[in-house]
């Protein structure tokens, strides 16, 4: 490789990480070809980027960029590695833990994963990285723990509790039974007829002198 593939390697490469700020440093060494593209398909299936690149071009990149922020990953770089950048901070943790269930092996192996500016070094960081809350996911939540309370206070002005129903159940009987106690009022009538009778009893009365 020219010196100058090597600065379009490294500029390339800055890039990718001005870009992303997830990338993980994976071992894929002893990967067959047929493997490595099988693993290139399910990166691209999650919108990760997959780039092979030498230890010391991802370094110098790195440096390039802020040799501090990112000192924890230089140990990292060693043997084959292929980057995986990702806006989904676990997107390549569970691409790793896939493909591994997959082939029933343990390539690619985790090195380092540059996490929203944390390190995880070491590939007994895959499971906890897997596992890792998106900032979609930690929103849902959120709101879910924003709305619960107000979900409460909109069921009980729906007398939704069970306790709420029961308590109005005996207005409803008070209602059926209210014409019942109107019943008297429906023989007022026939008071009045007994005295309207009255007259016509003393009009007898009168004739019979006659």
């Amino acid at each position: 490789m020219t010196k100058q593939e090597k600065n379009e390697v490294i500029e390339l490469l800055k890039g990718k990480f001005n870009q992303y700020n997830n990338f993980y440093i994976t071992d894929t060494e002893s990967l067959t070809v047929d493997q490595v593209t099988n693993l290139r398909r399910h990166c691209y299936s999650k919108q990760v980027e997959m780039k092979v690149a030498k230890n010391t071009l991802i370094k110098k990149a790195l440096e390039s960029i802020d040799a501090e922020k990112y000192s924890g990953v230089y140990d990292s770089l060693h043997k084959v590695t292929a980057l995986m950048f990702s806006e989904n901070p676990k997107d390549p943790a569970l691409i790793i833990s896939g493909f591994r269930k997959q082939s029933n092996g343990e390539k690619p192996v985790l090195k380092a994963a540059f996490i929203n500016g944390d390190v995880f070094v070491g590939d007994n960081q895959l499971k906890n990285l897997t596992q890792i809350k998106t900032k979609d996911e930690l929103v849902g939540e959120v709101i879910g723990l924003l709305l619960s309370p107000i979900q409460r206070v909109i069921g009980a002005l729906q007398n939704k509790p069970e306790g709420k129903v029961e308590a109005s159940t005996p207005v409803a009987d008070t209602a059926t039974e209210a014409p019942a106690t109107e019943a008297p009022a429906a023989e007022a009538p026939a008071t009045e007829a007994t005295s309207t009778d009255a007259p016509e009893a003393n009009a007898d009365d009168a004739a019979k002198p006659e």
